[in-house]
């Protein structure tokens, strides 16, 4: 038994033969030609072939993973069609006389180079796009075609790396798992392999690939990002008790998509997602989350070595709109501060730092880091329904101050001509006992609020969460919290602003009934456990006498 170990970018687990992938590259060798006007028309004709190629390729991408994901290829035919690209080939065709084959595979040598070696980690991840526009443009000039799409029986497919290409034309229903060497979790093929619900693990590393050997037994669990080669009776039958509850787990998923968050007696709720990245997007969609109701960004910065930039946020932030397809997605503004810490922010040491510099003080304190991140988001709104809602809120002033920068971001975007939404949605998060007390001021210059627990608890109690001596004093379910969080939907209601939960007590299904009786309209938890929230929904009835349904007629429903 041989164990590997990658990163997981679709968490499920398989069991199967694993069979290595080959792609029967064309060999490009440089040749000397004199005629270099009928090398360029052949180089035309050939991404002409390859862009009807990508058509055809995005069309039964459409139809398997969605117009969003979908786009990679109508990306693909852009970067053929791109002037720079081109003027490159071109120009060494005419200046070298070389064959149209070896400009095309050192050009894109040059530009995957220069993609490479950016900082951005989206960016850097576009090389493998390049390289895959060239070798089909390649194979078309020698009229080569691609091997390994051909599956005779179901198998873990083992490769260096996948183009998005190559990962689509593959047969879906014979592919058991993507376990690849190399590969980005930004990469399109992860974001492909996770909206096809197949289990992906990238970056196991290229001793793995001369391990294995055609038809080997393998396990590829893409939770823990481990793959497993010719495994032991106890590892084999450890692999198959977990798929098996995972695919009990899927079907309750089979049994609740689609239904309702309605209770016995009418009232109805949305369950929401929280995520912490645009890796859980496809997490969030598989379990029928409604929307995502808190998208953390601080995980863009905490996973940053410098301040990401408004590009490179707005990509992330646009992606996440796309994705939802017009389900509501809530974005958190930058929490730093506290247990979450970025070296490159050089926060000073603090006493107290729960009680600190952070949130939307930090934001306010620096407001060029906010205005950045505020112009990414107003920027991606046009791509979908977003709500943005601001961590740490204490007073009615520090709201004023957050819309006049949101204000001044928008005026920035105008006079750059950059289009924004004006349906942006604006929201609070209830953390403190301060906003909670004086929620019926604050819900009038609001949209909605959204209560956080997990820091409400905290600082209703005085508890430390971070403490664990602290444990046995921090009751979840203390009557100082449940009366916060009541006067709070109290507040929202009377001004006809809505109120969700987004903390981890949203996902306490001993509490949902408690939450629908004080009138909470939405709760967003981590995706895996929508449908177990969904559940707990459907069995509520609020009617005096009514009984409890049980677990089998809810299952009839």
């Amino acid at each position: 038994m041989t164990k590997f170990t990658g990163k997981g970018v679709y968490g499920a687990v398989a069991i199967g033969k694993a069979v290595v992938f080959r792609r029967q590259d064309a060999q490009v060798k440089r040749q000397h030609v004199e005629d270099t006007a009928a090398e360029i028309a052949r180089l035309s004709a050939a991404e002409d072939a390859a862009i009807a190629q990508l058509e055809e390729i995005y069309n039964k991408a459409l139809t398997e993973v969605g117009e969003a994901n979908a786009q990679i290829f109508e990306i693909h035919r852009m970067m053929v069609e791109d002037e720079d690209f081109n003027e490159s080939i071109i120009g060494m065709i005419n200046s070298r006389n070389v064959n149209a084959e070896y400009a095309v595979a050192v050009a894109a040598d040059n530009f995957a180079a220069m993609f490479s070696s950016m900082d951005d980690a989206y960016m850097q991840a576009r090389a493998a796009d390049i390289r895959d526009i060239s070798n089909r443009i390649i194979k078309c000039l020698s009229d080569s075609t691609s091997a390994g799409s051909k599956l005779t029986e179901s198998v873990i497919i083992c490769a260096d790396d996948l183009a998005p290409s190559e990962t689509v034309l593959l047969d879906k229903d014979k592919v058991l798992a993507f376990v690849t060497a190399h590969g980005s979790s930004n990469s399109h093929t992860a974001i492909l392999a996770r909206s096809m619900n197949i289990p992906a693990i990238i970056g196991v590393g290229t001793d793995f690939l001369s391990a294995v050997s055609d038809g080997d037994t393998a396990i590829a669990d893409g939770f823990t990002g481990e793959f497993i080669l010719s495994p032991d009776a106890s590892a084999l039958s450890a692999a198959q008790e977990k798929k098996k509850q995972d695919e009990e787990k899927r079907d309750l998923l089979q049994k609740l998509k689609g239904k309702d968050n309605v209770t016995r007696d009418g009232r109805k709720i949305n369950i929401f997602a929280n995520i912490g990245s645009a890796d859980s997007i496809g997490e969030a969609l598989i379990n029928d989350a409604g929307g995502i109701g808190l998208f953390r960004s601080e995980f863009l910065y905490l996973e940053s070595s410098d301040y990401p930039g408004e590009e490179e946020q707005f990509r992330v932030y646009k992606r996440v709109l796309e994705s939802m397809a017009g389900r509501k997605v809530i974005i958190r503004t930058l929490d730093i501060g506290a247990d979450k810490q970025a070296d490159y922010f050089m926060l000073g040491k603090e006493e107290n730092p729960a009680l600190g510099l952070r949130g939307v003080r930090l934001c306010l304190a620096r407001p060029e880091i906010f205005l950045t991140q505020l112009r990414a988001l107003y920027r991606a709104s046009v791509y979908g329904t977003l709500g943005i809602m601001f961590p740490m809120i204490t007073s009615a002033s520090e709201i004023r101050d957050i819309y006049a920068l949101c204000s001044k971001a928008k005026d920035q975007l105008a006079d750059a001509g950059i289009e924004y939404s004006d349906k942006v949605e604006l929201g609070i998060m209830i953390e403190t006992p301060a906003a909670a007390i004086i929620s019926d001021s604050l819900a009038p210059l609001v949209d909605f609020f959204s209560v956080g627990t997990n820091d409400l608890i905290q600082y209703t109690l005085a508890c430390d969460r971070q403490n664990p001596d602290l444990e046995r004093f921090c009751d979840t379910h203390h009557e100082a919290v449940m009366r916060l969080i009541e006067f709070t939907a109290k507040n929202a209601h009377k001004h006809k602003k809505w109120i969700g939960i987004c903390g981890e007590l949203a996902a306490d299904t001993s509490l949902t009934k408690a939450f629908i009786n004080m009138g909470i309209d939405e709760l967003s938890v981590s995706p895996s456990f929508v449908l177990r929230v969904r559940e707990a929904v459907r069995q509520i009835d609020l009617r005096k006498g009514a009984k409890k349904t049980d677990d089998k007629e809810m299952a009839d429903i």
